[in-house]
């Protein structure tokens, strides 16, 4: 009879020669890597439009890029403030620093204003109301890195240290302070504040994983193994990913790297758990180590590979986005979770069968003979609290359903509610640079003048100046004066500050409205087409633009990543019925994770909004997540089956599974928890709603729906019913 294919692996893997030959391979390949290709952590974050060249404020951009080359470049506005009011020799200081960029621009600079020429009495002009405050801009390449545009204002920084210019003390301290705002300030800070947490959130991660593996398992030993095995992968994983950027085949985002440790940590302890729990349990009936992992590969491998390969689907999909950085989320997601599911089924076999029982000491599985012949207990695990639920659930299924789906639908009716927002700069420290220069230009100017709006209008020859009715706008501060096209006369250029906040929603609400309104005034011009002569670039219309390309992925990535999992589960399961409600309930697991998400965010720890983002990262990571304990769980349940009634079936799967999936759950709701203990809002919303999603499937749609369903739809739950011949 020809062997099962992971049998075939097992024996192989876990071969005298085998185990050692797998071992010395992967570590033999991550040597040789990380000396040939670079850390992804080492090369430098690419600039990455993440809008696509057909959004309006990329079309204005480009425009204002040939017909103004004078005014193109992305600013960085220098926020200049004195608590008690700037002096004559704090406006000197000022253009001594501005004379130094004229004579030594920094680099990707593209222009500065001639400050340095102006007399001080212009500068106190232009000035706030209180003389304490002054903005001025330097304008830097709009293609310039992140990275390169951190290094510019580490040189700048060193300019200002030359000149006693304050950057770190405190606004109140009678000196001239400044502080970095603006797109670039806040483009740098963005990218300086993931930097700062990739250690911080690795050695949470560790540790968090270390500790809950201890107090599940009790063994030390064993709480190490998976972090060695993640950790091989990651050797592997980074310098892989590092050799895709070095190439040009993917752009490396610093916020998913930082957010891929805490996944790769997550998912891969769940997957080595998965192995782990099914080979102690073959130990208790195997005497031969190497026999007990062949076994073990054949049993759980199925349901380790379909778990990872449901996730690198999932995540895969982000691809399809045309926003730029969920784009770059998807290559470091799956390629790192489809390693790491690699690894579980060749690296981790290979250690446990090298070590053997004393991996799990000093709880050591052994068989009865073994356990008699050393005078011991057997050391087998314990179920009571999953018998309990395992009989309540196949014995009330209706009633758990009704309480389940209550509760979940009562969380997702908060939903509706949820306000988004696509600031990035509110995400931010009160006390980051960025955050604080827009402080100060709220309190002593308009804050639209932190990023102002550029519209961009094409008047067909006719002889129009539209200052004076863009200025009548309710929402509009100050426009300037109108700038011409170069090489096309009919281009106009405004330039006009908001009187709100530049990044708050109701900013990016104004602008189709502003568009409208100007389409109207050329109309009245007597120009023709008016619509299709109209631009609108600069900051908010760029959120604007985000809003509706992330609400347009939203459309595309969800459905297409329910039918690729729908048809992977249809593949492994060969049910219609079970991939149904196995991805029913995840999804509306998902919809009262957002709902919980909400009550703590925004009840409990007072943001008024959540990142726009947020609803499509949440949905790939707990659909996809969230199945690879649905399919745990129902593998363990189609195998009873063969030799079980059905009730029975369902009762043992139950047992069987809930000890390992509770402690993978609490693993992984734990690593995501993580980043909410960061000072980035995005990410702490993110890991709220996630690990509250993974809690939530852990102990909510696992043990009780999934069964319940199962329990109800009986010899259905199986239809058509390819996989096993035998019925209930």
């Amino acid at each position: 009879m020809k062997k099962h294919p992971l049998e075939q692996w097992g024996s192989m893997v876990a071969s005298k020669k085998g185990r050692f030959i797998a071992l010395a391979f992967w570590v033999l390949l991550v040597v040789v890597l990380s000396f040939a290709w670079p850390q992804i952590n080492s090369i430098e974050s690419e600039s990455g439009k993440n809008l696509p060249e057909t959004e309006m404020s990329e079309q204005a951009a480009a425009i204002i890029k040939d017909q103004f080359p004078y005014d193109s470049g992305t600013p960085l506005l220098l926020v200049w403030h004195r608590e008690n009011g700037l002096t004559t020799d704090d406006f000197l200081a000022i253009q001594k620093v501005y004379g130094e960029l004229k004579a030594k621009p920094l680099n990707n600079q593209s222009l500065i204003p001639p400050y340095d020429e102006m007399p001080p009495q212009a500068f106190q002009a232009a000035s706030s109301e209180n003389g304490s405050t002054l903005v001025t801009p330097v304008f830097f390449e709009k293609d310039a890195a992140t990275d390169a545009l951190q290094e510019s204002l580490d040189d700048l920084t060193k300019i200002m240290g030359t000149h006693n210019v304050q950057l770190d003390k405190d606004l109140t301290s009678d000196a001239l302070h400044v502080r970095y705002s603006g797109p670039v300030g806040i483009a740098t800070d963005a990218v300086s504040l993931f930097s700062q947490a990739d250690v911080k959130l690795l050695i949470a991660t560790v540790m968090l994983v270390l500790v809950l593996l201890i107090l599940i398992y009790r063994s030390p030993l064993l709480a190490i193994i998976p972090l060695i095995v993640v950790g091989l992968a990651y050797g592997l994983i980074s310098p892989t990913l590092g050799f895709f950027a070095d190439q040009g085949w993917i752009e490396k985002d610093s916020q998913a790297v930082s957010i891929m440790t805490v996944l790769l940590f997550g998912a891969g302890t769940d997957y080595c758990l998965f192995l782990i729990s099914k080979y102690r349990e073959i130990l208790l009936e195997v005497e031969d180590k190497a026999a007990a992992m062949k076994l073990a590969v054949k049993e759980s491998g199925g349901a380790i590979l379909m778990s990872a390969l449901t996730v690198v689907i999932g995540l895969a999909t982000l691809s399809l986005a045309h926003y730029g950085a969920f784009q770059r989320f998807a290559v470091p997601f799956s390629f790192g979770v489809l390693i790491m599911g690699i690894a579980a089924l060749v690296v981790l076999p290979a250690i446990l069968v090298i070590i053997g029982r004393a991996a799990f000491f000093p709880f050591t599985p052994r068989t009865e003979e073994m356990a008699r012949s050393k005078g011991k207990k057997q050391n087998k695990p314990s179920h009571k609290i999953s018998n309990k639920i395992g009989h309540f659930v196949t014995h009330k299924p209706w009633i758990v359903i009704a309480l389940t789906v209550l509760l979940l639908g009562g969380l997702a009716a908060f939903v509706p509610r949820i306000q988004y927002t696509f600031d990035l700069l509110s995400s931010f420290p009160e006390d980051m640079p960025s955050r604080e220069g827009f402080t100060l230009i709220e309190e002593n100017f308009s804050p639209g003048e932190l990023a102002p709006v550029q519209l961009v209008v094409d008047v067909n020859g006719a002889d129009v100046n539209l200052q004076e009715q863009l200025s009548s706008l309710p929402y509009i501060d100050h426009v300037d004066d109108v700038q011409i096209g170069e090489k096309n006369d009919s281009i106009q250029l405004y330039e006009m500050t908001l009187n709100t906040n530049p990044y708050a929603k109701e900013s990016l609400e104004h602008i189709p409205e502003l568009k409208d309104e100007t389409v109207k005034m050329l109309e009245d011009a007597g120009v023709k087409d008016a619509s299709e002569h109209v631009w609108i670039g600069g900051e908010t219309a760029n959120q604007y633009d985000t809003m509706q390309v992330t609400a347009r992925d939203e459309s595309v990535i969800m459905p297409t990543m329910i039918a690729l999992i729908a048809l992977l589960l249809f593949v492994y399961l060969r049910s219609v019925t079970a991939t149904v409600y196995l991805l029913a309930t995840v999804v509306i697991s998902y919809f009262g994770a957002l709902g919980a998400g909400w009550i703590i965010l925004h009840y409990f720890m007072g943001a008024e909004a959540i990142q726009g983002a947020i609803p499509l990262y949440a949905f790939v990571f707990l659909v996809a997540l969230g199945e690879d304990y649905n399919i745990f769980m129902i593998s363990e349940i189609w195998k009873k089956r063969k030799t079980k009634d059905h009730l029975s079936a369902v009762e043992e799967g139950v047992v069987h599974t809930g000890s390992v999936i509770t402690s993978a759950g609490l693993i992984l709701a734990g690593t995501f928890a993580v980043l909410a203990t960061l000072p980035i809002q995005v990410l702490v919303q993110f890991g709220v709603v996630t690990a509250i999603g993974v809690l939530l499937d852990t102990f909510i749609v696992r043990p009780l729906l999934v069964p319940a369903i199962t329990t109800v739809l009986g010899k259905y739950a199986f239809w058509p019913g390819a996989l096993f011949k035998k019925d209930a």
